[in-house]
């Protein structure tokens, strides 16, 4: 996978100040979340909450734009219009957010 198959979305706006609530984050994360055999909240292997630099992030894998396209816009539109950074993943190895596979 290639850094442009992931996108990081920063907790801070444009304009430097940070978005609230502070757990936005973990509730964009939790609707696409769902609940393991072991009755524990599984974030989506697509979307992502994670710390760079010591911030909080959430990373959004690119593939979750075939995958489930109303997820992908979804969160997309929420970045956007809450005018929030939105750079590439830069993150290689065991530190990046892989896509899942597809079989078929």
């Amino acid at each position: 996978m290639s850094e442009q198959d992931r996108v990081v979305i920063h907790g801070v706006k444009e304009d430097g100040s940070k978005l609230r609530p502070s757990d936005w984050i973990e509730r964009l994360s939790s609707t696409l979340a769902s609940f393991g055999k072991d009755q524990r909240l599984q974030y989506s292997s697509s979307v992502k909450p994670c710390m760079i630099d010591g911030k909080k992030c959430l990373v959004v894998a690119r593939c979750l734009e075939d995958s489930n396209p109303e997820a992908y816009q979804y969160v997309m539109s929420f970045a956007q219009s809450n005018h929030l950074q939105i750079q590439l993943d830069r993150r290689e190895g065991e530190r990046a957010l892989p896509c899942p596979v597809a079989t078929g």
